[in-house]
């Protein structure tokens, strides 16, 4: 197994789930003229009765952790949390996976991330309203951890556009020999020349298609990830329902998703696609059985609430899949 060092946000997730208050109803948009499903009224001034509530530690740091830690990889989490209950509540949850948590650092005056997910019990879609405390900056975070680490791979999901902390760790695991895989955010992508300069040090580069879109241009898969694999050997795309596409520079696979089960809750799934890709490939298993088995971790995630329930271990015995390697 590999060493593995995920650096990320750390957050609280306070679901609040009711089946009529927050029931969705589609709604005319005149900007976009288009229909949007909108949760249900919430008026000010009254009180509304929730069903059920829930508190889960989320974030794309920890999240892409378990993952790591629960196929058997020794895994370091890198990020920012508080002195606080939703800190302790982070803090306990790396120790429950076997995560070392001594990387972690306390942020002073700032609160541990919180974010409060209101969740359509009906599609398992939601709307997250997030305090990103801690985990709105990483600049104070060393790069000299990963020469005391040591690790075999670097997994970075989004640092809130932090361009030069970024550069500081991906240059770091260059020198240390770790390879980088990195899904970068939306505050990443808004500054593309920048992006596309650190490219250069990233081993494997997930992202969405509207993400890849941000990028480079294109409006097929195809043709987005030939063009993104000028910056990056191994790319991977998703595309939500309808699959995703991958090349490692000498396959290029276009599948669907893993299983049509009913899906209670989405968060988490692209957190759960991209490390359960590094997961399987760093255990050793090939290109092709990395992507079944994300597709898989993926499936499984947002069959359960919260983004870790459903992680798998990597010793599940999948079936076949859609999938076909694109000529």
């Amino acid at each position: 197994m590999a060493r593995m060092v995920s650096i990320g946000s750390a957050l609280q997730d306070i679901y609040l789930i009711d089946h009529d208050d927050f029931a969705p109803t589609n709604v005319y948009s005149a900007t976009t003229t288009t229909h949007e499903s909108l949760f249900g009224e919430l008026k000010i001034g009254t009180k509304v009765d929730i069903d059920r509530i829930s508190y889960e530690v989320g974030g794309g740091g920890t999240n892409a952790a378990v993952t790591f830690s629960r196929h058997g990889h020794e895994v370091a989490f890198i990020g920012n949390i508080g002195h606080d209950p939703a800190g302790d509540a982070v803090l306990s949850c790396l120790d429950k996976e076997g995560i070392d948590s001594s990387y972690v650092s306390f942020t002073p005056k700032k609160s541990t991330g919180c974010s409060v997910i209101l969740l359509d019990t009906h599609t398992g879609e939601r709307t997250i309203l997030t305090h990103r405390g801690a985990s709105a900056k990483f600049d104070n975070l060393s790069e000299d951890t990963i020469a005391e680490i040591h690790p075999d791979w670097l997994y970075v999901t989004s640092l809130r556009g932090d361009i030069d902390t970024l550069r500081r760790f991906f240059k770091k695991a260059k020198e240390e020999g770790a390879k980088v895989m990195f899904n970068p955010g939306k505050l990443e992508l808004a500054k593309r020349s920048q992006l596309t300069n650190l490219l250069k040090y990233v081993d494997i580069l997930l992202v969405n298609k509207s993400e890849a879109k941000e990028i480079v241009p294109g409006t097929i898969l195809t043709e987005l990830v030939s063009r993104l694999s000028n910056y990056v050997q191994t790319v991977i795309i998703t595309d939500g329902s309808s699959g995703a596409i991958a090349t490692d520079g000498k396959n290029t696979y276009r599948f669907g998703i893993y299983e049509d089960l009913p899906v209670k809750d989405t968060t988490g799934a692209g957190d759960a696609f991209g490390s359960g890709f590094l997961a399987h490939f760093a255990a050793g298993h090939s290109f092709y059985d990395s992507l079944v088995f994300a597709s898989a971790n993926s499936t499984f995630v947002v069959t359960m609430l919260g983004a870790k329930k459903g992680i798998l271990t990597g010793r599940e015995k999948l079936h076949q899949m859609p999938i076909e390697e694109v000529k």
